[in-house]
């Protein structure tokens, strides 16, 4: 007698959704049928093409937020079975079933697993996290950056504003205003460059501020969950050695 063929693969999902910033979250279960090669990303446009949950029922299709799909732009940030991660870089084949896919609890949910990361903005606002520069006229070359400090200053830039490191620390929540390891790092980085250093007592005035570095609890969960690798407790106690620097300069006048 015939065996019948073995059932395809199927992938289970439990999304947590919410329908606008004013309406409570609820989970919402998917099935989707398996192929190599999946991540989240490929599979959440699967769901947006037929939004059919596990009952059967048609719903409306997940809202999420994503553009480079190679783990650069930072837009798909999101906490998959637990991790905040980069959603495009979660191989399906790497994670425990069911996949639960979640918004991130720091910042705002506009609607399902998208998010407001206002606060983040407003903390490199803060900190001037830019070189400023006098018009747009052509200023010839700029300085030179010396070869050793370009290589650990690279690192730094790597920076996608992800916000999974504000995700990850404990002192980044509803009931603070600690601007994040992100923001301190690229204090760091524009106070280590050749014109952005002439701003440099502006960025550790502003991290010395109620929010600022002293916000840090150590915790460095940050480090261990930032998606590019960049060194952000170092930055932090670089940034901690360069304010205490100047907070006695200001005190003696110098």
């Amino acid at each position: 007698m015939a065996q019948s063929a073995a059932a395809p693969k199927q992938v289970r999902f439990i999304i947590t959704r919410q329908d606008d910033q004013n309406s409570a979250p609820y989970a919402e279960e998917f099935e989707l049928p398996y192929r190599p090669g999946m991540n989240v990303i490929s599979a959440l446009m699967e769901i947006q093409r037929n939004p059919v949950n596990s009952k059967g029922e048609h719903t409306v299709p997940v809202c999420w937020e994503s553009n480079c799909l190679e783990e650069v732009c930072g837009a798909c940030s999101m906490v998959i079975n637990g991790k905040p991660r980069q959603a495009c870089a979660a191989l399906i084949d790497n994670l425990e079933q069911p996949i639960r896919v979640q918004p991130m609890a720091t910042f705002p949910v506009v609607r399902d697993l998208v998010i407001d990361r206002s606060r983040m903005f407003t903390a490199l606002k803060k900190v001037k996290a830019w070189i400023p520069i006098d018009g747009t006229y052509d200023l010839g070359p700029g300085p030179r950056m010396a070869e050793k400090k370009r290589q650990w200053a690279y690192e730094l830039s790597k920076c996608m504003t992800c916000g999974v490191c504000l995700e990850a620390c404990p002192n980044v929540n509803a009931k603070t205003d600690f601007i994040g390891p992100a923001a301190i790092s690229q204090v760091r980085l524009f106070n280590a460059h050749p014109t952005g250093e002439m701003n440099a007592d502006e960025r550790l005035e502003a991290v010395m501020t109620d929010g600022g570095i002293e916000g840090c609890g150590n915790s460095q969960n940050c480090v261990r969950a930032c998606p590019k690798g960049i060194p952000l407790t170092t930055s932090i106690a670089e940034i901690n050695k360069q304010t205490t620097k100047h907070m006695f300069k200001r005190w003696l006048g110098v």
